[in-house]
């Protein structure tokens, strides 16, 4: 058994002995958990991330909901060990399913069993892939010269080049990308680009952006999944490739951003293994829809809303921020990516990405 999965099953072990320990002694077992909401974030100056302070919620099992609560991690803990100890592996949508065995352990509906899964890295302090856990979509797609040294299902390793082995889809990011699954061997590309819509990135790869700019080019699929993020984190740390993020020009492609370089609410415990806080921001802004001149759309009543609160938000607490989030309050408008086009099929690769990357100092 790998020292991860071992380290996973310790560290539950401990979890399950406290509870029994407390059953025994005569007490109500409860439990602590970190609280995950907006006011326990707080940013960390050394890693340069907002991650969860240090207020905790109690769960007693004084309390019915809190008694179901232990149960189901109980229950939870229980299947995790059946899957390491059988070398086998889940879907977050299988343990919710699975769960309907548990009588009145059961969950109401995923959202639950997932959010109890991350309760337990907190608790923990493991990650979901220790716990043979997966989710149901794959990661981001990847196309540029880096060579990558995969271990197969048997075993054994291959080696992948994501430029020559691969075609247009590119390569496939795991849902595991630890150094026991993947390692990159040969690195040939300068930086990345990360892309928000999978229209964008089809176009840079059809371009031949990855050549003619060195880079990597990654498909976020919209808000990337953790294995993009971890991936790219540790291309970043380990190898020392710059990241840029490429996205539409909206509040919400503005939180993918934010999410990737300093965390989210939700992974603000994993922001440290995720978040990549040296990652600048290339995509469309209230600045460029103004001096591009690009087609737009009316920015609805959630837009501004959630522009708002972006105001509000730590992670946008810098003037360029600032600036453009009232920006784009005033004019009332927003864009795309592809709003690019409006210049032809090259623009983008031949004059926005150019401009933008020498203005930051990547190309």
């Amino acid at each position: 058994m790998e020292k991860r999965y071992e380290e996973a099953m310790d560290n539950l072990a401990r979890l399950a002995t406290q509870i029994y320990e407390q059953l025994g002694g005569g007490e109500i077992p409860e439990m602590q958990v970190t609280t995950r909401s907006k006011s326990n974030i707080e940013f960390d100056q050394r890693a340069g991330v907002w991650k969860l302070g240090d207020s905790k919620t109690k769960r007693s099992a004084k309390k019915l909901s809190g008694a179901r609560m232990i149960l189901r991690s109980l229950y939870m803990m229980d299947f995790i060990k059946e899957m390491i100890e059988a070398n086998k592996s889940s879907t977050l949508r299988e343990m919710y399913y699975i769960s309907e065995g548990w009588e009145k352990a059961k969950f109401n509906d995923q959202k639950e069993s997932d959010r109890l899964a991350e309760d337990m890295e907190i608790i923990t302090d493991c990650l979901r892939e220790d716990f043979k856990l997966r989710p149901e979509e794959d990661g981001a797609r990847v196309i540029g010269d880096i060579t990558i040294e995969e271990r197969t299902r048997k075993g054994d390793l291959r080696r992948i080049n994501c430029r020559d082995d691969v075609g247009d889809s590119g390569y496939t990011i795991p849902y595991n990308v630890e150094e026991d699954k993947v390692n990159f061997t040969d690195i040939g590309v300068d930086f990345m680009i990360a892309i928000e819509t999978g229209g964008m990135f089809d176009r840079l790869v059809e371009n031949g952006f990855d050549e003619t700019a060195n880079a990597l080019l990654v498909h976020l699929k919209g808000q990337p999944a953790r294995s993009t993020r971890r991936f790219m984190k540790r291309l970043n740390e380990e190898e020392g490739l710059p990241l840029v993020v490429f996205t539409d020009g909206d509040p919400w492609s503005f939180r993918i951003f934010a999410s990737i370089s300093f965390g989210a609410i939700n992974s603000a415990h994993l922001s440290e293994h995720l978040a990549t806080p040296t990652a600048e921001y290339v995509g469309v802004t209230a600045s460029d829809i103004l001096n591009y001149d690009l087609p737009t759309d009316k920015l609805k009543k959630t837009d501004r809303t959630a522009l708002e609160q972006e105001l509000e938000d730590p992670r946008f607490n810098t003037r360029f921020w600032r600036d453009e989030i009232e920006t784009m309050l005033e004019i009332n408008k927003k864009a795309e990516q592809q709003a690019l086009a409006k210049y032809g099929l090259d623009y983008v690769t031949d004059v926005y990405l150019p401009e933008k990357l020498g203005e930051i100092g990547v190309l």
